[in-house]
């Protein structure tokens, strides 16, 4: 059987300033408040409601472990639930630009998420039995992804 992946969205993130959680056993722990954004693509577009968060997770090894949850509000008033998993990875300088906020060339580091969805609006139903990727963006102010159907 052969994967194939089919454009779904482009999602832009709007986050907030980074809150240290801490040190703790598997690395360090920071959230990232989630103010706005939005999705754009062929069969959803809306906006990124305020409210989600980005629980990171700095490992030993230097590997991002993103754990985010949003909301999206369709341009028809739905309401779709989205969460993902993520790793961002790089050379240590280039994650160093990056946690500054400077803007990288993505060529130059690894930033890749598994999205899920749910929602109970009939028309997007579909959305809760698909599995979707994305390649990310760091970007000043809050990432860029490409959403992928996993078909």
């Amino acid at each position: 059987m052969t994967l194939s992946l089919k454009p779904l969205f482009q999602l832009s993130i709007e986050a907030g300033a980074y809150q240290k959680v801490g040190k703790t056993h598997a690395g360090y722990k920071m959230t990232v408040p989630i103010i706005g954004g939005g999705v754009s693509g062929d069969r959803i577009n809306g906006k990124t409601l305020e409210g989600g968060s980005d629980w990171i997770l700095i490992r030993p090894d230097a590997v991002w472990d993103l754990n985010v949850r949003l909301v999206v509000k369709t341009d028809d008033d739905c309401l779709i639930g989205m969460t993902y998993r993520g790793l961002c990875h790089g050379p240590a300088d280039v994650m160093d630009q990056i946690n500054r906020g400077a803007p990288v060339d993505p060529a130059l580091y690894y930033f890749r998420t598994a999205v899920f969805f749910e929602t109970s609006a009939e028309k997007y139903r579909w959305l809760n039995g698909t599995i979707a990727v994305g390649s990310g963006t760091a970007r000043p102010g809050g990432p860029l992804y490409d959403v992928f159907e996993v078909l």
